[in-house]
């Protein structure tokens, strides 16, 4: 059964589970908080064009998205800097992030401005090395947007939202992306956040709908909880790594209109977190 762990957010994306708490973003009020598991919150800091995925250097620092001026933040010892900009490869606001174990950051793009009302087109899913340098890993993602990487750091798995599937590629040595195939098709299922487990199967949010679903590779749907509202991202954690964090809210909304209808839900689960993020 869903419990709320917390209430009274915005829209909130990117959950990661953190050194005893779970991080995230909330659009909207331009803030990257953490909870504890007792719903104690701290604002960790504002990013002022918006924050979004969230990952970990090696070294500890703290990579948050910011959305907006398409640019991956660096923080550390209070300090945030820019470490790579984005622009000159995403064609629409910056989304969703993982971060490999050497630091490589693997970051997707809407394609489009949606709330400038631009059609839909595919785009890139860029690599940000560990000293900033930027390339396209992967071309051609219709709305590349939650991803993991599996334990041995081989395969990365990408869900494209607009397209209703999760594509896999090959993860070279070097961090470059081969061997492109589709994982799983989702079927009416739009994938936004996701997290893996340690038998290979992922849990998606589904963005249209009001349910997170576990989906093994080929597309078998294991499990579907209802939420109740629209849910746009998960994560395993907890000190088992197996606490489902659900993060919901009614709409998408927009900066202007967004009610205080976001929540983050929790549910026990038999199967333990795996892999990145």
């Amino acid at each position: 059964m869903l419990e709320t762990l917390l209430d009274g957010l915005t829209f909130t994306e990117a959950p990661r589970w953190h050194d005893g708490r779970l991080w995230f973003s909330d659009f909207y009020t331009h803030r990257v908080l953490a909870v504890s598991p007792d719903g104690i919150v701290e604002t960790i800091l504002e990013i002022p064009q918006r924050p979004s995925g969230l990952g970990w250097m090696p070294d500890g620092a703290l990579l948050v998205v910011s959305m907006l001026d398409r640019r991956l933040l660096r923080v550390e010892n209070g300090t945030t800097r820019v470490h790579a900009d984005l622009s000159a490869v995403a064609t629409g606001p910056c989304n969703d992030m993982v971060v490999d174990a050497r630091g490589r950051a693997y970051v997707g793009n809407f394609g489009y401005d949606r709330h400038k009302g631009e059609p839909p087109r595919t785009t890139c899913l860029a690599r940000v090395d560990p000293d900033g340098r930027v390339t396209r890993a992967a071309e051609d993602l219709f709305f590349p947007n939650g991803t993991v990487i599996t334990p041995d750091g081989l395969t990365l798995i990408v869900g494209e939202s607009m397209a209703k599937r999760a594509t896999a590629f090959t993860v070279a040595d070097d961090g470059t992306l081969h061997d492109r195939r589709l994982w799983a098709d989702l079927g009416e299922v739009l994938p936004d956040g996701c997290t893996l487990d340690a038998e290979g199967a992922i849990w998606f949010a589904d963005a249209r709908g009001t349910a997170v679903v576990r989906v093994r590779e080929g597309g078998e749907v294991t499990d579907t909880v209802e939420t109740g509202q629209h849910t746009f991202a998960c994560a395993l954690g907890g000190a088992d790594g197996r606490t489902l964090f659900v993060v919901c809210a009614d709409s998408f909304g927009g900066p202007e209109d967004v009610p205080p209808t976001g929540t983050i839900r929790t549910l026990r689960v038999d199967v333990p977190h795996a892999g990145l993020p």
